[in-house]
């Protein structure tokens, strides 16, 4: 006899996920709750009353891991593969094809803050970048800010090297909730190709960069400035190629977009190479909320909608010879939810260099303190306030408040705002995702929970894998 997936319940292990199931459905009510109340700028939170429904199903627990990281960018790579070289099995869970966050999918082909010393995970990056000839040479920050590599290099480097440590990962694969028991998760419930199934592991690692692991389990979460909720505006990659002269030819449509006929009518753009012949153009679009659907659905659209009237003006006013070769598929998002954790990281530590006993991540990166609000070259600081020293990141900012067996690394770390736009860099994301594979790793080999590991213990791992604390 054949029996399906979705009839597929056994034994011991189904009873207690079905009573986990049970008690998460009647623990989300409050949970819920509590998030639309603390998701001011949620769309559907601007409604009196929402309807709810009540939904339950049984699913297979299709895997099993000691370390399961949710969110593969470079803070959840790190992780996964520093987790598997120090023993545990690992499972990467990661939504679109490739991983690699914002630095592939997103098309930010630029390491920035320095980028020696940022521990061996992040130094295999390089070395395997640098042998495919897809990586500038190093320059020591700041005489350097940025690195400009190739990503879609990078996004086969990063498969490559996750398939070496033996990580077990899952593309195409979305997060949807979990079950918890007494502020321990027990599964993840996950939804790719096959459909909805779980994974259970003794840790796990938000690295979804909008914390949505913590905020599913009912963890403390922040997002955006203390007295409106706004976040760091999120940007846009397009990519351009190069023509002959002659072939220049305009690719918009007049009255199609808004017609941008003055340089002061731009947004924010940046512009870098992008290999020969060819441009990466960044643009600012500010006002949208990267934690709820219809607001992300508004900024893709929006995005798009300024990429066009971007590269209109640089075709129609100032003659450029480039024509569009694609688009990033997801707008970069600076800020999302954060998750709550042990100790929140300040902008005053950063300004003040602060040192930490269980520090296990460094940040050199200026303040990026992009105005808001509109979608200018605009801060909300001065340029000489945006500067900090090198700082340290405790181990507390990675440990979720209440959570048992849950960390948050990257951009999800518990920090302020202020502190979060240096923090949230790709470099120094590499080093926060290191250091909580190694404290989960080091917690299951230990049988405790990451919060009661010897802080100095998982330092000196840390420092002993190449990165470098000292401030």
């Amino acid at each position: 006899m054949t029996t399906s997936r979705r009839q597929f319940i056994t034994g011991a292990g189904a009873a207690a996920l079905v009573s986990a199931a049970n008690d998460h459905a009647a623990a989300n009510d409050g949970r819920r709750k509590k998030r639309q109340t603390s998701d001011a700028r949620g769309a559907s939170n601007n409604k009196a009353q929402v309807l709810q429904i009540a939904w339950r199903r049984t699913v297979p627990v299709r895997y099993e891991a000691d370390v399961v990281v949710v969110g593969g960018g470079i803070a959840g790579v790190s992780a996964a593969c520093a987790a598997a070289r120090s023993g545990a099995s690992v499972i990467l869970i990661e939504r679109f094809a490739v991983t690699g966050g914002n630095c592939t999918v997103g098309g930010v082909a630029s390491f920035c803050g320095e980028t020696g010393g940022q521990g061996e995970v992040f130094d295999a990056v390089i070395a395997d970048l640098a042998t495919f000839d897809a990586v500038a040479p190093y320059k020591p920050y700041p005489a350097a800010d940025n690195r400009i590599f190739d990503h879609e290099i990078l996004a086969v480097v990063l498969q490559e090297l996750l398939i070496r440590r033996k990580v077990k990962v899952l593309l195409h694969t979305r997060f949807v909730d979990v079950c918890v028991d007494g502020g321990r998760i027990t599964e993840c419930i996950l939804c790719g190709k096959s459909g909805p199934e779980a994974v259970r592991a003794k840790r796990f690692i938000d690295c979804t960069g909008e914390a949505e692991v913590t905020r599913a389990a009912g963890f403390d979460t922040v997002k955006g400035r203390p007295e409106d909720g706004i976040q760091l505006p999120m940007s846009l990659m397009f990519f351009v190629r190069h023509v002959a002269k002659d072939k220049r030819r305009t690719q918009v449509p007049e009255g199609w977009f808004e017609a941008l006929r003055d340089r002061d009518d731009l947004p924010m753009t940046s512009i870098w190479p992008n290999g020969p012949g060819a441009n990466a153009l960044k643009i600012k679009i500010p006002m949208f909320d990267s934690t709820d659907t219809e607001g992300m659905t508004r900024a893709e659209i929006r995005a798009r909608r300024r990429m066009m009237a971007v590269l209109d003006y640089y075709q129609r006013v100032e003659g450029k010879p480039w024509l569009l070769d694609h688009c990033s598929p997801q707008i970069g998002i600076r800020e999302g939810q954060r998750a709550v954790g042990d100790y929140v990281l300040k902008v005053e530590d950063l300004r003040a260099a602060r040192t930490f006993d269980d520090a296990v991540a460094r940040g050199v990166y200026p303040l990026d303190a992009h105005k808001p609000d509109d979608d200018k070259r605009t801060y909300i600081l001065s340029a000489k306030d945006r500067v900090v020293p090198p700082y340290q990141i405790p181990l507390r900012c990675l440990l979720v408040k209440g959570a048992k067996n849950l960390m948050a690394a990257g951009r999800c770390l518990s920090a302020d705002q202020l502190a979060l736009s240096s923090a949230r860099v790709t470099t120094t994301c590499s080093m926060m995702g290191q250091a909580a594979g190694i404290a989960s790793a080091m917690s299951v080999r230990q049988g405790c929970d990451p919060r009661e590991l010897d802080p100095a213990a998982v330092r000196k791992v840390v420092e002993g894998r190449g990165a470098r604390l000292a401030v």
